[in-house]
């Protein structure tokens, strides 16, 4: 299977291209500074590593984006060009969930003995709160069980598979250790057991992650490969603060 994957919705810019050469799976990988400079160095990029293994675009069986949640201009420059690429050389495009990206990092770099778990991954949104989604993960094939949503730190809390008979070890993963450190899920007594690692979406996890995603149809026309912002908004109004401030001396009044 011939495909490319990048992703540019956190601080990382990660590319990779899969291609298959005589019966076996082969793959290129670039990584560099996200960010700003995103806009300007990702399709070059591209392009370098597409050319190193020996691929034309047209030959690809898909263009795999990260799709978010994540930073608003990296996903949507990822958006853009893997519609733009996808477009002039007649291939699908695979919007490719980026905490599912995070916990298939995870899984594949720290637990890849563990035939079976619970991941939470979290990206940190800014505004002191995070992106968080959790999946289960048996035997290499993934399962949703908490869709992507925004909470506060402290608010995280353990969600596990409705048919397990025995207690799943809960893996929270992501990159906002650093960032909340103890007040993540600090209100969920099963945090405190929880194995923690430190991960971001990679392309290399999305090209693990494509095939199951490709057979369940996920794979869309150019023009109708969106991303998923989740905030629909990164700054407060005027009004909004005034009344915040207003309403804290209010009940900082005695």
């Amino acid at each position: 299977m011939n495909l490319l994957a990048f992703d540019t919705g956190t601080e990382m810019m990660s590319i990779a291209v899969s291609r298959t050469v005589d019966g076996q799976m082969q793959q290129w990988q670039h990584t560099a500074s996200g960010g700003a400079r995103a806009s300007t160095d990702l399709i070059p990029a591209i392009l370098g590593l597409v050319q190193q293994a020996g691929l034309r675009l047209d030959a690809l069986d898909a263009i795999c984006f990260g799709s978010g949640p994540g930073s608003f201009t990296g996903l949507r420059t990822a958006c853009s060009v893997a519609q733009g690429l996808a477009f002039g050389a007649g291939v699908p495009v695979l919007a490719v969930d980026s905490l599912l990206a995070v916990a298939e990092e995870a899984r594949h770099a720290s637990l890849s003995a563990q035939p079976s778990g619970v991941v939470t991954a979290l990206l940190d949104a800014r505004m002191d709160e995070m992106y968080g989604a959790t999946f289960g993960f048996d035997n290499g094939q993934w399962t949703e069980l908490a869709g992507s949503a925004l909470v506060a730190p402290e608010r995280l809390v353990r969600v596990a598979p409705a048919s397990a008979a025995s207690p799943t070890p809960w893996v929270l993963v992501g990159n906002v250790f650093a960032v909340y450190g103890d007040r993540v899920a600090a209100q969920d007594p099963a945090a405190v057991k929880a194995l923690r690692i430190t991960a971001l979406p990679t392309a290399t996890a999305m090209l693990r992650l494509a095939p199951q995603l490709l057979a369940a149809g996920k794979a869309v026309s150019a023009e109708h490969a969106l991303p998923s912002y989740i905030r629909d908004k990164v700054a407060k109004t005027t009004a909004e603060r005034m009344a915040e401030k207003a309403a804290a001396l209010t009940t900082s009044s005695p």
